[in-house]
C-alpha cells in the first residue's frame, strides 16, 4: 500500500487544481522558504482527519481556504483528495485503490468522502487506524514534531507505539465505554430507588386488594343468595299469573332489551374511564419528558455556543519570541565573555608589571641624558630635520592635520548619532510608560468584568432554575386537573338517585328542596358517624312544610308507588341536646341552609359522637338516654346498639368524597393559574437576563483580547528599548576611543610642526659626539616610548576589563528578564491551549448530547401527540356513551311507568310480582327471565370456595361459557341463612378501596417490570465490564509486543547515529502495562549526561529521529512524512540519516520536505515548489527524464 495521488484545490496558497503523482521509494519536495512545500504535508495531515487548527498553522479551521491575493480573489471552499493504492488489502476495505476527500466551505459545512461516497470522519479515522495510521498522525512528521516530540511526556510517547500498534482505538473505545458505565450506575442507582419505593407500596396496598377481593367474593355471595331468593318468589308468583304473562310480554321485553343496554353502556363507561386514567398519566409523564428534553437541548445549545466562543477566543492569541533573544544563548554569551575576562584581568597584572619595569628603566635613561639631552636637543633635531628635508617634515604635518580632521568629524558624527539616541529613547520610553498605563487600567477593569459575568450568569441561572421548576410545576397541577375531573365525574355518575327519587324531585320541584344528603354538610372525619345516625334517612326527600309533604304522600299513595321517605321542614318542633363533657354532640358536626336548622336538631337530638368505644360505658351510665356513636360508625345507647353500614353511609361518604373531589380541584386551578402567571411574568426578566449574561461575556472576550494585544505590544516596546540602549552604548564606547585617538593625534602633530619650526631656522650645527648622543638619545626615547606602550596597553586592558564586566551584567540581566518573560507567556500559552482544548471538547461533548436530545425531543413529542389524539377520542366517546345512557336511564323509567299503569288494575299479586322484578332491576341489574333462568329455583348451586384457597377457582368445574357448573339443589332457608351471613361479613369489612385490586395488579406489574429492567442493566453492566477486561488484555499483549520491538529497534537506530553511544527507552512503571510512560535515555558518545534537555540541538534532533524510525521500523507504515527533519544536522549525522531513510524505502514510502542536497541525491523524484509574484503556489515534477509543469 502506498500514497498514489493527491490532489489540491483551494487549499492554503494551492489556489488552483494541483496534482501530486507519487511512487514508491523516495518522494523529495524542495523549494525556497514560504513557498508553500510545508502545505504539502498540512494538505495529507488534512485529508486523513487532522483537527486542529495550530497543527495546520493556523488560528482557526477556515485559515486553510485560500484567502486571495492583491491579484485573485479569495476561494469559497477548500477540497483535498487523497488516492492511497490498496493492491495488497491492507486497509479493510474491497477496493484496490482507495480515494479520500475533504471539502471544507467558508461558511462552516464541511464534507467527507471515502471513493466519492459520502462519509463521516470516523469512518475515514477508523479505516486509517487500521492500517497504523491513527490521529495522532505519528507516520506524519512536520515542522516543530521533533521538537513535540522531545518535549512529550512519558504518556504521550507510549501514544505514539500505541498509534503505531493499531491499538490507539481500542484505548478511546474502551474510554468511551467506561463513560457510559458511569452513566449506566447514575440510572441504575435511580431504578433501584425507583423499585424499593414501588416494592414498599406494594404492602399496604396488597392488603387493601386482599380486603377488595375478600369484598367482592361477599358481595357475590349477597347478590347470589338474593338472586335465588327473588328467583324463587318470582317463579312462586309466576306460576299463578302464567295467564297475563302474555299481555306483559311486550313491555317486559322492551325492558329487558334497555336494562341490557344500560349495563353495555355503563361498563363501556367504566372501560373507557379506566382506559382514560391509565392515559392521562402517561401522557402528563411524557409531557413532563419532552419539556425536560426541551430544556436540555436548549442548555446544550447554549454551552456548545459558549465553548466555541471561548475556544475560538483562547486560540487567537499566541504568543511569539524572538530567536536572538534566547536565554540559552545569552547565558551561553555571558559565559564565553566571563572566560575572555579572566583571561584580559592576568593580562592587566602583567601590564602592571611591565609599567613598572617601564618607568624604572625611563627614570634611569632620563637621568643619564637629561643634561645632554637639554643642550644638544634642538639642535640634534634641528639637524635631524635638515638632513630628512623640510618637503618631507611638510608632508608629516599635513598628514597628522588630516588624521586630526578626521578624527574631529567623527566624534562629531558620534555625538549627533547619540543626541538621536536619546531622543528615540525618550520617545519610546514615554510609549512604554503609556502602554503600561493602559495595561494596568485593563487589569483593573477585567476585575470587575468578571464580576458583571458571574453576576448575570448567577441571575440568569436562578431565573433560568425557577422557570423550570414553575414550568414542572405546571405540568404536575396541568395533570393533576385532568384526574381530578375524570374522577370528579366518575364520582357523580356512581352517586346519580335511584329513578323514583329522581322524577320526584323533577316533577314536584316547588315543594321537595332536595335530599337530606346532598343538602346538608358533615364535618371531615366525622362521615360515617353521622352516617350511621341517620342510617337510611340520608336518602330521604325533604319537603318545604308538612302540609307539603302530606299532599305528596297522597298523591303516592293514589298512584301506588314504591317506599319513598320524606321529611318536612318545621321550624316549631325544634329539639335541643344537652352538651356532655367526654362526648361531641352529632349536631355539632353537621350543617345545612337556614331552613334545615329545625329538621336537623330533631334528626340529630340526643345522638352524641364519642372517640373510643371504652367511653361508652361510662357516659351512658351518667346518661342513660343518650344515642352515642363512635368515628367508626358503631352505634350504642341504653336499649340496642348496633355496627354496621347502610344505603344512607354510602350516599354521605360518596357525597362528601364529591366535595372534597371539588375543593381539591378548585385548589388545584388556583394554583395552576398562579404559577401560569409567575412563569409569564418572569418571561421578559429571563430574556433580559440571558441578553445582559451575553453581553457580559462578550465584554469579557474584548476585554481579553485587549489585554492580549496590550501584552504583546509592551513586550516589542521593551524589546526595542533594550537594543537601542545597547546600540547606544557602543557608540558611547566608540567616542571615548575617538578622543583618546584625537589627544595621541594632537600631541604628534605638535611634536611634527616643533620640528619643522627648528629645521627651519638656519642654526649651525655644532660639532657633537654623533655616537654618544645617538645612544643617549636612543636610549631615552625606547625607555619613553617602551613607557607609553606600557601605560597604553594598561588603560586599553581596564577599560576593556571594565566594559566587559558591564557587558556580563547586562547579558544575565537580560537573559534572567527574557527567562522570566517566557516562562510567564509559556504559562499562560498553556493555559490557554488547555482551557481551549477543554472548550472544544465540551462544544463537541455537547453536540454529540444536543444530537441524541433532539432525537429524544421529536420520539417524545410524537408519543405525545398520540396520547392527546387518544385522550380526546376517550374524551368524546366517554361524553357520547355518558349521553347515551342517561337517555337510555329515561326510557327505562319511561318503560316502568308503563308497566306501573297498566298493573294498577291488576290484582295484588300481579303488584307483588312487579316490586319483586323491579327489586330485581335496580337492586341487581337483571331481568326477570334472566334470574330465574340462572337462579330459578330449578338451578344447581355450585359449591362454595374456600377464600384461603387461591387455585379454588380453577379446580371448579365451569360450563363451556366458563360459569360454574352447579351440583347441590336450591333450598330456601339455606339461602336465608347465606344471605343473612354475607350482610354481616360485607358490613364487618368496613370501608373497602374498590379501586384497590386494579391498582394492585398495575403496581405489581410495573414492580415486575422494573425488576426485569433492573436485572437486564446489571447484567448489561457486567457484559461491558467483562468487554473491556478482554480489551485491556489485548491491548497490553499488543503494547507490550510493539514495545519490546521499538525499545529494540532503538538501540539500534541510536548506535548507529551515535557511533560509540548509548540509547534506549525505560518504562516508567513496568508492573502496569496498561497505563506505564515511556522515557528515553541518551548518552552520546563521550559524554555521561542522559537526559534530553543537557543535550544539543542536533543530539537532540537526532535523538527524536531514531525514536521515530525505531517506531517505523517495529511496526512498518505504508507511508511517512517528514518535513525538515534533518535540517539541524551537521554532513556526518545526515548522512547516517539518510543511510537509515534508504533502509525505509525498502519497505515503506517516503515523502520529504528538504533543502539539503544529499537528500535530494537519493529521491527517486522531486517535486520544485516555487511562489511567484501573485501568491500562487506552483509545483514542478521531475523524474529522471522529464518535467512536467502544473
Amino acid at each position: 500500500m502506498h500514497l498514489k495521488t493527491l490532489t489540491v484545490r483551494g487549499f492554503k496558497s494551492f489556489a488552483s487544481a494541483t496534482t501530486f503523482d507519487f511512487e514508491p521509494g523516495v518522494t523529495a519536495v524542495v523549494g525556497p522558504n514560504g513557498s508553500g512545500k510545508s502545505n504539502v504535508v498540512d494538505a495529507l495531515a488534512w485529508v486523513m482527519g487532522e483537527q486542529g487548527a495550530k497543527t495546520l498553522r493556523g488560528g482557526k479551521m477556515e485559515d486553510v481556504i485560500f484567502a486571495g491575493t492583491t491579484g485573485r480573489a479569495p476561494l469559497g471552499r477548500a477540497h483535498v483528495s487523497l488516492t492511497i493504492d490498496n493492491s495488497d488489502g491492507q486497509l479493510p476495505i474491497d477496493y484496490a485503490e482507495v480515494t479520500i476527500s475533504r471539502t471544507l466551505f467558508r461558511a462552516g459545512g464541511s464534507e467527507y468522502a471515502i471513493n466519492g461516497n459520502s462519509c463521516r470522519l470516523l469512518d475515514i479515522q477508523e479505516l486509517l487506524s487500521d492500517s497504523g495510521l491513527g490521529r495522532e498522525m505519528h507516520v506524519i512528521v512536520g515542522q516543530g514534531q521533533l521538537d513535540k516530540i522531545l518535549h512529550a511526556t512519558a504518556e504521550d510517547r507510549r501514544g505514539f507505539i500505541e498509534e503505531a500498534a493499531g491499538v490507539l482505538k481500542h484505548r478511546r473505545r474502551k474510554e468511551k465505554t467506561l463513560r457510559k458505565l458511569q452513566a449506566m450506575q447514575g440510572n441504575l442507582d435511580r431504578l433501584e430507588d425507583l423499585n424499593a419505593e414501588v416494592r414498599r407500596q406494594l404492602a399496604p396496598l396488597g392488603r387493601q386488594a386482599k380486603i377488595a377481593r375478600r369484598a367482592q367474593t361477599v358481595q357475590h355471595d349477597v347478590r347470589d343468595a338474593k338472586s335465588r331468593l327473588l328467583a324463587d318468589d318470582l317463579v312462586s308468583l309466576n306460576n299463578k299469573l302464567a295467564q297475563d304473562i302474555d299481555d306483559e310480554s311486550q313491555i317486559q321485553a322492551q325492558q329487558q332489551e334497555a336494562a341490557s343496554r344500560l349495563e353495555r353502556v355503563k361498563k363501556h363507561i367504566n372501560e373507557l374511564s379506566t382506559e382514560l386514567e391509565d392515559v392521562a398519566p402517561r401522557l402528563g409523564k411524557i409531557q413532563d419528558t419532552w419539556v425536560a428534553l426541551s430544556t436540555q437541548a436548549e442548555r446544550y445549545r447554549s454551552l456548545a455556543a459558549l465553548a466555541r466562543e471561548r475556544s475560538k477566543l483562547l486560540e487567537s492569541n499566541e504568543t511569539h519570541f524572538d530567536s536572538s533573544r534566547d536565554p540559552e544563548r545569552l547565558e551561553a554569551q555571558a559565559q564565553r565573555v566571563s572566560e575572555e575576562l579572566e583571561e584580559l584581568e592576568e593580562a592587566v597584572e602583567d601590564r602592571h608589571e611591565i609599567l613598572a619595569e617601564a618607568v624604572e628603566a625611563k627614570e634611569q635613561a632620563e637621568e643619564e641624558s637629561r643634561a645632554e639631552q637639554q643642550r644638544m636637543a634642538a639642535m640634534l633635531r634641528a639637524a635631524a630635520d635638515r638632513r630628512e628635508g623640510i618637503s618631507r617634515l611638510a608632508s608629516q604635518v599635513a598628514s597628522a592635520r588630516s588624521r586630526v580632521d578626521v578624527t574631529r568629524a567623527e566624534i562629531v558624527r558620534l555625538q549627533e548619532s547619540i543626541q538621536s539616541f536619546d531622543s528615540d529613547l525618550e520617545l519610546d520610553q514615554r510609549s512604554h510608560d503609556e502602554v503600561s498605563v493602559d495595561l494596568n487600567v485593563q487589569l483593573a477593569g477585567e476585575a470587575e468584568l468578571n464580576d458583571a459575568f458571574e453576576t448575570a450568569d448567577h441571575e440568569y441561572s436562578e431565573l433560568s432554575q425557577a422557570q423550570l421548576s414553575d414550568a414542572h410545576r405546571e405540568r404536575e397541577f396541568s395533570v393533576r386537573v385532568s384526574g381530578l375531573r375524570s374522577r370528579l365525574e366518575a364520582l357523580k355518575l356512581n352517586t346519580k338517585p335511584d329513578d323514583q327519587s329522581s322524577r320526584l324531585l323533577r316533577d314536584s320541584s316547588e315543594i321537595l328542596l332536595g335530599r337530606l344528603g346532598e343538602l346538608m354538610t358533615v364535618n371531615a372525619g366525622y362521615e360515617q358517624a353521622v352516617a350511621a345516625i341517620l342510617r337510611d334517612n340520608a336518602e330521604s326527600l325533604v319537603a318545604t312544610d308538612i302540609h307539603s309533604a302530606q299532599q305528596l304522600i297522597e298523591q303516592l299513595q293514589a298512584d301506588e308507588a314504591s317506599a319513598v321517605f320524606l321529611h318536612a321542614v318545621n321550624p316549631e318542633a325544634a329539639k335541643t341536646t344537652p352538651k356532655i363533657a367526654s362526648a361531641i354532640s352529632a349536631r355539632e358536626v353537621v350543617g345545612g341552609p337556614e331552613n334545615l336548622t329545625a329538621l336537623l336538631d330533631n334528626l340529630f337530638a340526643g345522638h352524641y359522637v364519642i372517640e373510643e368505644l371504652s367511653q361508652a360505658a361510662e357516659i351512658l351510665k351518667e346518661n342513660p338516654t343518650a344515642q352515642l356513636t363512635t368515628l367508626e360508625g358503631a352505634t350504642l345507647s341504653a336499649l340496642r346498639s348496633s355496627v354496621g353500614d347502610s344505603s344512607g353511609a354510602s350516599l354521605i361518604a360518596q357525597q362528601a368524597m364529591v366535595e372534597q373531589t371539588e375543593t381539591e380541584l378548585t385548589e388545584c386551578q388556583e394554583e395552576l393559574a398562579r404559577v401560569e402567571e409567575q412563569i409569564a411574568e418572569r418571561s421578559p426578566n429571563l430574556s433580559v437576563a440571558q441578553q445582559g449574561r451575553e453581553d457580559a461575556l462578550g465584554a469579557l472576550g474584548e476585554s481579553d483580547a485587549t489585554i492580549d494585544e496590550l501584552s504583546s505590544y509592551l513586550a516589542r516596546l521593551g524589546q526595542k528599548l533594550r537594543s537601542a540602549q545597547e546600540d547606544k552604548q557602543k557608540l558611547v564606547e566608540h567616542l571615548e576611543a575617538s578622543r583618546e585617538k584625537l589627544e595621541i593625534e594632537q600631541e604628534s602633530l605638535e611634536e611634527i610642526t616643533e620640528r619643522m619650526e627648528l629645521a627651519s631656522t638656519d642654526q649651525e650645527e655644532e660639532t657633537i659626539d654623533d655616537a654618544a648622543r645617538a645612544a643617549l638619545a636612543d636610549a631615552a626615547a625606547s625607555a619613553r616610548q617602551q613607557e607609553l606602550e606600557a601605560r597604553l596597553a594598561l588603560r586599553s586592558s581596564e577599560e576593556h576589563v571594565t566594559a566587559l564586566r558591564s557587558r556580563i551584567e547586562g547579558l544575565r540581566r537580560t537573559a534572567a528578564a527574557e527567562r522570566n518573560h517566557r516562562e510567564v507567556a509559556a504559562r499562560r500559552a498553556e493555559q490557554r491551549q488547555a482551557q481551549a482544548a477543554n472548550a472544544a471538547r465540551i462544544e463537541k461533548a455537547a453536540e454529540r448530547v444536543l444530537r441524541f436530545i433532539e432525537v429524544s425531543v421529536s420520539m417524545a413529542g410524537q408519543e405525545r401527540e398520540e396520547l392527546s389524539a387518544k385522550k380526546a377520542e376517550l374524551d368524546e366517546l366517554l361524553s357520547s356513551q355518558r349521553t347515551e345512557a342517561e337517555q337510555l336511564s329515561t326510557d327505562l323509567a319511561r318503560l316502568a311507568d308503563a308497566v306501573h299503569r297498566d298493573e294498577m288494575a291488576r290484582a295484588e299479586l300481579r303488584l307483588r310480582i312487579e316490586n319483586l322484578e323491579t327489586k330485581a332491576l335496580e337492586e341487581l341489574g337483571f331481568t326477570p327471565d334472566h334470574l330465574i333462568a340462572h337462579f330459578g329455583p330449578d338451578q344447581l348451586i355450585p359449591e362454595a370456595i374456600d377464600e384461603d384457597d387461591k387455585w379454588g377457582s380453577l379446580r371448579q368445574n365451569v360450563d363451556e361459557d366458563g360459569n360454574p357448573i352447579g351440583t347441590k339443589p336450591f333450598d330456601r332457608v339455606e339461602q336465608e341463612k347465606r344471605l343473612k351471613k354475607a350482610e354481616r361479613d360485607l358490613s364487618a369489612l368496613g370501608k373497602v378501596n374498590p379501586l384497590a385490586l386494579e391498582e394492585f395488579a398495575a403496581l405489581e406489574e410495573r414492580h415486575n417490570f422494573l425488576s426485569g429492567q433492573l436485572e437486564d442493566l446489571k447484567k448489561s453492566r457486567g457484559d461491558l465490564e467483562q468487554i473491556i477486561a478482554d480489551v485491556d488484555a489485548h491491548v497490553e499483549l499488543v503494547f507490550t509486543e510493539a514495545y519490546n520491538d521499538t525499545a529494540v529497534q532503538f538501540k539500534r537506530i541510536f548506535e548507529r547515529l551515535f557511533p560509540g553511544g548509548e540509547g534506549q527507552l525505560v518504562l516508567t512503571d513496568p508492573e502496569h502495562m496498561l497505563t506505564t510512560g515511556i522515557e528515553v535515555e541518551a548518552r552520546p558518545a563521550g559524554k555521561k549526561i542522559k537526559r534530553l534537555s543537557l543535550l544539543s540541538g542536533g543530539e537532540r534532533s537526532l535523538t527524536a529521529v531514531a525514536l521515530l524510525v525505531a517506531i517505523f521500523k517495529a511496526r512498518p507504515s505504508p507511508f511517512y512524512v517528514m518535513d525538515e527533519v534533518e535540517a539541524a544536522l551537521d554532513d556526518m549525522n545526515l548522512g547516517r540519516l539518510i543511510t537509515i531513510f534508504e533502509e525505509l524505502r525498502e519497505s515503506s514510502q517516503l515523502i520529504v520536505i528538504t533543502h539539503q542536497k544529499k537528500t535530494m541525491e537519493i529521491a527517486d523524484a522531486l517535486y520544485g515548489v516555487t511562489m511567484r509574484g501573485d501568491g500562487v503556489t506552483t509545483v514542478i515534477s521531475q523524474k529522471m527524464d522529464r518535467a512536467v509543469s502544473s
